[in-house]
């Protein structure tokens, strides 16, 4: 896939996961893209694979990290420039090596 470029979304019925599991769970697998089941025509449900659900928590996460940080930059919370993290780095390696382990 390229830029803004997104697979079609997958939908089944809700009943090809009763009736077909395997071959459901193998499109998830495969594709690795989310399947929408259906109820009676309306959405219901997600399924994806353990794969693609683990790196998109990771990703949540990790946004939700930045997002702090941004809103904690925006609310005027002191930030170190590159030299001072680089200081601050170099003097806790410094102090963790000095450290009996």
């Amino acid at each position: 896939m390229k830029g803004n470029e997104r697979m079609q979304p997958i939908i089944k019925p809700s009943s090809e996961l009763r009736k077909n599991y395997n071959s459901v769970a193998e499109i998830c697998r495969t594709n690795r893209v989310p399947v929408f089941l259906t109820l009676n025509g309306e959405g219901d449900m997600v399924l994806m694979d353990i794969e693609s659900y683990g790196r998109r928590e990771e990703n949540l996460a990790a946004a939700e990290r930045l997002m702090i940080a941004e809103m904690a930059r925006f609310m005027g919370t002191q930030g170190y420039s590159i030299d001072q993290f680089k200081k601050n780095m170099k003097q806790a390696i410094k102090q963790g090596s000095s450290k009996d382990v």
